[in-house]
């Protein structure tokens, strides 16, 4: 019994080291957000997005997640999507890339946070 609790701890221990190495490798600006199974996270945290920039595809989908105590809004300068309503701790917000371009959003609380995405092909 020992010997089986004793592997199942060193897999989970080696599934989980192996989870952080992979979040830890990259450098584009794509790997620097979240990307999980519901497309890519963006964090608002400490009155800024993070990342600040990102490149998407064309049709993938993006989660802005409030993490701040304080409400914010996501807004696309051009109008190149729907706005957020205010999100409060923990909310989310999901839009999906359109066509290819620069987009660029602020939050309409704050607008000295600024974010842009660059959607690709």
């Amino acid at each position: 019994m020992n010997i089986l609790i004793s592997k199942a701890r060193i897999a989970v221990f080696v599934f989980s080291i192996s989870s952080l190495s992979l979040s830890a490798v990259g450098g584009d600006m794509k790997d620097a957000a979240s990307i999980g199974a519901g497309g890519i996270k963006i964090e608002i945290k400490d009155f800024a997005f993070s990342p600040q920039t990102i490149t998407v595809k064309s049709g993938e989908k993006i989660t802005w997640i409030n993490r701040d105590e304080e409400p914010h809004t996501v807004v696309s300068v051009e109008k190149q999507f729907k706005k957020s309503s205010a999100l409060d701790t923990d909310q989310e917000f999901t839009v999906t890339a359109g066509a290819p371009g620069t987009y660029t959003y602020f939050c309409s609380v704050h607008p000295k946070m600024t974010g842009t995405i660059v959607v690709s092909k």
